[in-house]
């Protein structure tokens, strides 16, 4: 019972949240915090302070000896620089000093982060600006202050910023709308987010003798296994000791953090598995993300296990994803999104929803491409994830509502059903008003969107910043219509109706998987954004950076700087793909096939000095021969063709080239190799196979 009290007693116990705020700051000041954090107020400069010394002093009881400003660069990881409390000495005693401009404001060389020419190499110096909104924390003997980056003439250059400002813009807008219908208690709305991680743990014994897997993060070449996922009896299976022992560790962590890690079960594929956490306001489920990532590495290493985040670590079978589950919530803890019994007279309900339907359609381009990573093109599509096509999942009684109001008719009031099993002795269930779609890339699931198609190693920063301002933009139209209507509810019933009719495209609830629904979507003129050089153009097309603009998210530089950091990201991941690929094949794979083909040769050379006429030794050398040479051949062409690339300075042209080495000669390569392992004996083979990285644990 004590241990079970301790342990709720436990949350949160490093985070410098709420709860230690009320305790640790004079009144005035926390009041101040929160009116920041919650209304959407403006900084105050006289909180710096008195939150730096009381927030030193927490954190120094806490082990604390350094402080960290914690942000997120364009290259999707956490980054900061550790700084000692001390400031000298005297006496032989430490001086300790943090202050609210230590707390406040720090500096880092901008020009060594990927900053899409926003920043040169002489032009160095970058700022990291403390984040008020999200809690600090102590992570080891490190206080982590959550920050944004931002260059010396002020624009972003990381994941955090855009947030921020597609918060305030998705604010402003929502309590416009929600003033013009009368409600005049709402402070703030925030989009709140809950992030499902998918990740895959493997022995990290077999980790280090895989070279693609230390450098790349994905193995580069495999051949398929005797048994994948056909059977699927890993989803929601039992979880082996080794594995729950990981997910403890990680929970604890996790929860002395105050990041309810809420749901964690077995995914699909073999090896693979999702951690849950309860919802947050978007900015910091964006930090309770990222905490999360770090936290996988790093707990698995202790249980000798490595975690692989990328989102396709192995072919054949079920790649791994980061659902970002959406939702506008108001300051009384109103959910925008949820219909509530009364779907047809909730008006804040249906201009949500049709803000949200018109900027998914609007700028499904821009969604598109905020989902987008080079690992995620392995994934999208693949009958295992929502394809590159972006459509919305309503469920038939949602899109029947919004259908009947906008051809005038009278709303009906649909009546739930029961779940009928059969058997007596169990619950009489009621039935939610619709079926769940997996398949789709944008699900309406009962008073939230689940954004399918996010990658698992992607910061979500982007998606949220993206889904933020389209829906902030169109909020704004609809706003403006509702602050000039005499009569709300017709306004309402007419953005209903207008919504429908030009954007009713977007709306698909069948199966995403389908070759049918491919064909549709052309038709429908939606756009199909197959790959990550495709989709990064919607960053420099002039309507979205209008829109940006309109919201105050990206400015026009900000947007063609983060088109140019995809695409040399994009260029980058594949040459060091290619060049992992062929020191696997030429150092590695070639030697010890060269090896065991040398064997078998002597053992047929031995077999036919004795006249014994062996066939199977003859076609074994003679088929080993065989893939060498295909492998070696296959191998020189890739090199060739990586040192062919063009780098003249323009981007697009160079991650074109980067795609089709992918998709022809790597390609190529990874599959006369997978057949080289297939006729090679296990342990003559120099790496460990699919077999052993997936069950080895």
């Amino acid at each position: 019972m004590s241990t079970n009290a301790e342990h709720f007693g436990h949350f949160g116990c490093n985070a410098f949240d709420d709860r230690v705020m009320r305790q640790r700051l004079p009144l005035d000041i926390y009041e101040s915090i929160r009116r920041i954090r919650d209304d959407g107020c403006e900084w105050d400069p006289k909180v710096a302070d008195a939150v730096a010394d009381a927030m030193k002093t927490w954190a120094i009881e806490l082990g604390a000896t350094h402080y960290i400003h914690w942000f997120s660069p364009m290259t999707g990881i956490g980054s900061g620089k550790h700084d000692s409390f001390i400031d000298g000495t005297n006496a032989g005693s430490p001086i300790i000093k943090f202050n609210g401009k230590m707390l406040s404001k720090g500096e880092s060389d901008a020009s060594s982060f990927p900053s899409g020419g926003l920043r040169a190499t002489f032009e160095a110096r970058g700022y990291t600006t403390w984040d008020p909104t999200s809690p600090a924390f102590v992570l080891g003997t490190t206080l982590y202050i959550p920050t944004a980056f931002c260059a010396y003439t002020g624009e972003a250059l990381d994941q955090k910023t855009p947030v921020l400002r597609s918060n305030q813009a998705l604010n402003k807008q929502c309590l416009r709308m929600l003033r013009a219908l009368g409600d005049t208690e709402t402070v703030s709305v925030q989009a709140t987010v809950g992030a499902e991680q998918e990740y895959f743990l493997v022995d990290k014994a077999l980790f280090d003798r895989r070279l693609d897997l230390k450098v790349a993060g994905h193995t580069l070449l495999g051949a398929k296994p005797p048994k994948g996922q056909e059977m699927e009896d890993h989803y929601y299976g039992s979880i082996n000791e080794r594995v729950r022992a990981f997910m403890r560790e990680l929970d604890d962590e996790l929860w002395a953090l105050g990041i309810p890690a809420k749901t964690e079960h077995n995914e699909v594929a073999p090896g693979q598995y999702e951690l849950a956490s309860v919802y947050a306001t978007a900015n910091i489920a964006c930090d309770h993300n990222q905490i999360m990532m770090e936290l996988m590495r790093k707990v698995a290493l202790r249980h000798g296990m490595a975690c692989l985040l990328h989102e396709k670590p192995f072919a054949g079978i079920n790649g791994s994803g980061k659902h970002n589950n959406w939702s506008l919530v108001t300051s009384n803890g109103k959910n925008l999104l949820d219909p509530t019994d009364e779907p047809a007279e909730n008006l804040p309900f249906l201009v949500s929803l049709c803000a949200v339907l018109t900027a998914v359609d609007d700028y499904a381009d821009l969604l598109r491409l905020s989902a987008t990573c080079p690992g995620n093109e392995f994934r999208l599509g693949g009958g295992e994830a929502p394809p590159a096509i972006i459509s919305v999942f309503l469920g038939d009684p949602l899109e029947q509502l919004i259908a009947g109001i906008a051809e005038g008719h009278a709303p009906g009031k649909s009546e739930r059903s029961h779940l009928l099993t059969g058997v007596k002795s169990l619950p009489l269930l009621m039935l939610d008003d619709n079926d769940r779609n997996r398949t789709s890339p944008f699900a309406f699931t009962g008073n939230k969107f689940e954004f399918r198609m996010v990658g698992s190693s992607q910061n979500i920063g982007l998606a949220n910043a993206v889904l933020g301002a389209a829906v902030a933009d169109t909020m704004r139209r609809f706003a403006q219509m509702l602050e000039e209507a005499e009569n709300k509810s017709a306004c309402v019933y007419g953005i209903v109706k207008e919504t429908y009719e030009k954007h009713k495209r977007i709306i698909f609830n069948g199966n995403n998987y389908s070759f049918e629904w491919a064909n549709e979507a052309k038709r429908r003129g939606l756009p199909n954004l197959a790959t990550m050089v495709d989709a990064a153009e919607a960053f420099v097309e002039d309507k979205n950076i209008q829109m940006f603009e309109r919201t105050h998210v990206f400015t026009a530089s900000e947007c063609r700087s983060r088109h140019e950091i995809m695409l040399e990201s994009y260029s980058k991941t594949i040459h060091i793909d290619a060049s992992v690929m062929l020191e696997m094949v030429e150092r590695s794979i070639l030697p010890a096939a060269m090896k065991t083909l040398g064997e078998n040769a002597q053992t047929a050379q031995t077999l036919q000095a004795i006249h014994v006429n062996c066939e199977t030794a003859l076609s074994t050398v003679q088929k080993l021969s065989t893939l060498i040479d295909r492998v070696a051949d296959l191998s020189a062409q890739l090199s060739k063709a990586l040192a062919n690339i063009p780098h003249n300075g323009d981007a697009r042209e160079t991650a074109l080239a980067f795609r089709s080495l992918a998709s022809h000669e790597m390609s190529r390569l990874r599959c006369a190799a997978d057949q080289l392992e297939e006729a090679m004996p296990e342990q003559a083979w120099p790496i460990p196979g699919y077999s052993e990285l997936l069950f080895d644990l």
